[in-house]
């Protein structure tokens, strides 16, 4: 059964820093893209970063460029962000999205979410 989780998640103070990771379970991640959406409250959906299936190719939202890192390691099968420099205005709930690449909308499957807050 294909299953994407994340974990890492929790609650951190203005400034701080989580690492977020996203473990594959039933097929190999190699040929997929790993795209980070985040809902916040009261917000649109928000696409934060992807990664191409390689690793060779990154994006960010400009809203977090310059504080996330979003990375892979096939042969462990999961996907990573690293988020430093956290801001309130981070706070939602972070997805991990399976697709055939950065450049499309279609979404192969959804991770079950895993809730970030900062506050302080």
């Amino acid at each position: 059964q294909l299953q994407l989780v994340e974990s890492g998640g929790g609650l951190v103070q203005p400034g701080g820093s989580l690492r977020l990771s996203c473990a594959a379970s039933g097929f190999t991640l190699n040929y997929y893209a790993i795209d980070w959406y985040r809902q916040s409250p009261g917000k649109k959906r928000e696409g934060v970063s992807c990664i191409s299936s390689s690793g060779g190719s990154t994006k960010y939202a400009d809203s977090v460029k310059g504080r996330f890192t979003i990375s892979r390691d096939n042969a462990k099968n999961t996907a990573y962000l690293q988020m430093n420099g956290l801001k309130p205005e981070d706070t939602g709930v972070y997805f991990c999205v399976l697709k055939f690449s950065c450049g499309t909308d279609v979404v192969i499957q959804w991770g079950q979410g895993t809730q970030v807050t900062v506050s302080s």
